[in-house]
């Protein structure tokens, strides 16, 4: 086990750049944060710090630890603050795309949080590859994720419909050379699906733009930088959808899944139920 004391004392060192500083903030002398620092390295089994006079950077061992030591600190204060209020209901750790957290979903989570004042919410937004990792190692509790169709597991999953889109102000000519691409980074599951397209059909292709926000995605294409592929919801006025008729096939199916983490709360579930629903509702319409 991992003395969070040791932790929150490694993590001022490495934030200040120093013990002095450090141990102000802990509150600690210098050399309690030295000798606390020394208990840790030998709980490890090797150094964490490179001291080079007064200024202390991590070794690679430490910037390894440096990560996991937030996240213990973190969540040590998050069990305290969440048992620290009287009738706490917990926590619910929530991870959802984008799209769907630029869109409704935002104002469906504020409404459940109102009508659960003892329960504290924890949401983040990114991309599935991501927070289906967290998902696994434990770091959430609840995700609405992308994958491809026909995978396993999850509480409900949604067929997701996906278009090649180009600007409709300043389309680009796509009849030859390289396919000029809009998306996400490596990892994204659109931009492994508009890659693997444009590659089976033969076709050359570059990135041209590549954003970590939907709302930068979405503005590339619209001033008619390249194309991209957008889920229905994320399509905007100034954007054109092509077809096979443009030379773009539509591309392999997609879905949304919403997944739980194994020992889900009863709360958990209750949000769960709340999300199946919106998600339904969404599908009803787009029908």
């Amino acid at each position: 086990m991992l003395d969070l004391e040791l932790l929150r004392s490694f993590v001022s060192v490495v934030d200040a750049g120093g013990f002095t500083r450090a141990g102000e903030r802990v509150h600690r002398t210098q050399s309690t944060v030295s000798q606390q620092i020394k208990r840790l390295e030998e709980d490890v089994g090797q150094p964490l710090l490179i001291r080079s006079g007064k200024d202390v950077t991590p070794t690679e061992a430490g910037e390894r630890l440096l990560t996991y030591a937030r996240r213990l600190l973190s969540l040590a204060e998050e069990a305290r603050d969440v048992l620290s209020r009287p009738g706490s209901e917990g926590a619910i750790r929530i991870g959802i795309t984008e799209d769907f957290a630029a869109y409704r979903l935002t104002k469906l989570l504020a409404t459940f949080a109102r009508s659960h004042p003892n329960l504290r919410l924890d949401v983040r937004s990114g991309q599935s590859l991501f927070l289906y990792r967290d998902l696994e190692r434990g770091d959430l509790d609840l995700a609405l994720i992308k994958r491809a169709a026909n995978e396993k597991g999850g509480i409900a999953v949604w067929p997701e419909r996906v278009h090649w889109v180009t600007s409709k102000g300043h389309p680009r000519d796509t009849t030859a050379g390289s396919v000029p691409l809009i998306g996400f980074a490596s990892g994204c599951l659109y931009r492994a699906r508009a890659i693997h397209a444009l590659e089976s059909a033969g076709r050359n292709w570059h990135m041209a733009y590549t954003s970590s926000s939907l709302a930068g995605i979405q503005a590339a294409v619209a001033a008619g930088l390249g194309l991209s592929i957008l889920s229905e919801m994320s399509i905007q006025p100034e954007h054109r959808v092509l077809t096979a008729k443009d030379g773009f096939a539509p591309i392999d199916r997609t879905e949304v899944a919403l997944v739980a983490a194994p020992e889900a709360s009863p709360a958990t579930l209750r949000l769960a139920d709340r999300l199946a629903e919106y998600c339904e509702s969404v599908q009803a319409k787009a029908a």
